[in-house]
C-alpha cells in the first residue's frame, strides 16, 4: 500500500478533492441556508455533463454493436462511484426486461460493499482483474470503469485487464485528464469541481455519475428496442401498480379500452409488447412473441412487418 504521504499528493489539485471557501462555514448555516448551497451546487452537475455529451453518445454508439452481437455491459467501481453503477443496473430488468447478466456491477469489496463501508479494497490491484477474469469478459463485452478520481486502482487494474481482453472499455470520472482516461478507449470526464464537503463525492460526483450511467444504459436499450416511443414496453408487471400501468400503456398505444387491454396482458404473461402486437395484428400470444422474435423484439419492426 503507497504511503500516506505519496498519495496525498496525488490527491492535491484533484477537482473532487479540494476545499472550496466558499462553503468554508456550512457547519454554521441554518439548514436552509445550506440546503440552498447544495441545490446551488448540485445545478451545475447536468452543465458539466452537457459539456461532454459528445463523448457519451459516441461511446454508445460504440455499445450498441457489441450488444446486438451478444455483449454484456459490466460496471466496475469503489464506494460511492461503485454503488450509482450497482443502483443502474439493478434497475434495468424490471424497467426493460433484461436478463440481470446482460447489465451488472462489480464492486470492490463485493456484495457486503453495497451496504458496508470497505474502502479499502479499492485499493486492490489484483482482485479488480481477478473480477474481470470471474466475470469471463470478452471481446464482445464492455466494461465501464466507475470512479469519481479517476485513479482508484482496483478500477484501473479492471478496465486494463478488459482491454487486454479486446472488450471495449469506458471511464467515468469527474476530474480533468485522470489515469483512466489513458486507459478506456472512451473517456468520460464530467468536471463538476469541488465538493460542498471538501473530498465528498457522494455529493455532485455521485450525481454525475448517476446522470451518465442512466444514459448509458437507458440510451443503448433504447436503441435495442426495448422501448416503443417513450412507452416502457418491457417493463416487467411486478404488482398492483405497474399492472395498472401496463393497461393504461397498452390503451394508450392501440386505442383499446383498458378492458380489453387487459385481456390481452392477462394471456401473454402480461408482456406489454406481446399484447400490443396481438391487438394491432389480430394475434394470438404465441403468433405475436413469434413475430417478435424475427424482428429482434423491436415492437415498431413487428407491427411494420408484413
Amino acid at each position: 500500500m503507497a504511503d500516506t504521504e505519496t498519495v496525498a499528493d496525488s490527491l492535491r489539485g484533484l477537482a473532487t478533492e479540494g476545499a472550496d471557501p466558499r462553503y468554508a462555514h456550512i457547519d454554521q448555516m441554518t439548514a436552509l441556508e445550506l440546503a440552498t448551497v447544495m441545490n446551488q451546487a448540485d445545478a451545475t452537475v447536468p452543465r458539466a455533463i452537457a459539456d461532454v455529451l459528445p463523448d457519451i453518445a459516441a461511446a454508445i454508439d460504440a455499445i450498441v454493436p457489441r450488444m446486438e452481437r451478444g455483449g454484456r455491459i459490466r460496471y466496475v467501481g469503489a464506494g460511492t462511484a461503485g454503488r450509482m453503477a450497482v443502483v443502474d443496473a439493478s434497475e434495468c430488468p424490471p424497467t426493460f426486461s433484461t436478463p440481470p447478466e446482460l447489465i451488472a456491477a462489480i464492486l470492490a469489496g463485493g456484495a457486503t460493499a453495497m451496504t458496508n463501508a470497505t474502502e479499502g479494497a479499492e485499493d486492490d490491484e489484483a482482485a479488480g482483474i481477478a473480477a474481470i477474469d470471474a466475470a469471463g469478459i470478452g471481446a464482445d463485452d464492455v466494461v465501464i470503469g466507475v470512479t469519481a478520481s479517476g485513479r482508484t486502482p482496483f478500477v484501473l487494474a479492471a478496465v486494463t485487464e478488459a482491454r487486454r481482453r479486446g472488450a471495449l472499455t469506458l471511464g467515468l470520472s469527474c476530474n480533468p485528464k485522470p489515469p483512466l482516461a489513458a486507459i478506456a478507449e472512451h473517456p468520460i470526464n464530467v468536471v463538476v469541481g469541488n465538493e460542498v464537503i471538501a473530498g465528498s463525492t457522494r455529493l455532485k460526483a455521485g450525481t454525475a455519475q448517476k446522470l451518465v450511467l442512466n444514459m448509458i444504459s437507458t440510451i443503448t436499450l433504447v436503441k435495442l428496442g426495448h422501448t416503443f416511443g417513450n412507452y416502457m414496453v418491457d417493463m416487467r408487471v411486478l404488482n398492483a401498480k405497474l399492472a395498472a400501468r401496463a393497461a393504461v400503456m397498452v390503451a394508450d398505444i392501440t386505442g383499446v379500452d383498458l378492458t380489453t387491454a387487459a385481456k390481452a396482458l392477462a394471456e401473454c404473461d402480461d408482456h406489454a409488447k406481446t399484447a400490443i402486437l396481438m391487438i394491432e395484428r389480430a394475434l394470438d400470444a404465441d403468433a405475436a412473441r413469434e413475430r417478435l422474435s424475427r424482428v429482434g423484439g423491436r415492437l415498431r419492426d413487428a407491427l411494420a412487418d408484413d
